[in-house]
């Protein structure tokens, strides 16, 4: 019995040690996931715009529990069950944009001055709206602004931090910020 337990003991204290270890790249995948779905639906967006020759709209909605942000095909100022559409829950939330790395990398490498955060609040219905060229649009009229959307997991800032951006012409690209980083760099 002695001779059993021995092993047994041995491959719990192995398993107590490489929970934590294998669970930092599990968080890090899940933020870059969460990132690239924000992405491929803003991508999406443009897309429909363009090709549907019309204007068309990415929201972010808060539901209580988690957020989904989707394209508003229809223009009805929501997203539909029917629509393109991602949830995004668990660790991998979107943050507002106190407590992060400040965006001054992402506006020198993109020459813009002016940031305009999506994401984190809970009261209302922030959009991007791509006109049918694909140009970024607020209330009728093209912006020189960069749209930012953060991606955290805010009990654990050691993982980083992820950044969607949409440039006014329409196009994306996906930043992060490192664990205790103070700067962010472009991955995508």
């Amino acid at each position: 019995m002695v001779e059993l337990m021995i092993p047994l003991a041995i491959m719990l204290i192995l398993t107590v040690i490489a929970i934590p270890i294998l669970m930092k790249p599990l968080r890090a995948y899940q933020l870059d996931d969460a990132a690239a779905r924000v992405s491929n639906l803003l991508k999406f967006t443009h897309f429909e715009a363009v090709r549907r020759n019309t204007q068309v709209s990415f929201l972010i909605q808060w539901n209580g529990t988690a957020w989904v942000v989707g394209t508003d095909s229809n223009g009805n100022g929501q997203i539909d069950p029917t629509e393109r559409q991602e949830v995004i829950m668990g660790f991998a939330t979107l943050l507002p944009s106190g407590g992060l790395p400040p965006p001054t990398a992402i506006t020198t490498a993109l020459g813009v001055a002016t940031l305009t955060t999506l994401s984190g609040n809970r009261g209302s219905v922030p959009s991007v709206t791509f006109d049918a060229r694909g140009a970024v649009r607020v209330d009728g009229t093209i912006t020189t602004d960069l749209s930012i959307i953060y991606i955290g997991i805010a009990a654990h800032p050691e993982l980083g931090y992820r950044a969607v951006v949409v440039a006014p012409a329409g196009g994306t690209q996906v930043w992060t910020a490192p664990p205790r980083g103070t700067t962010w760099l472009r991955i995508s």
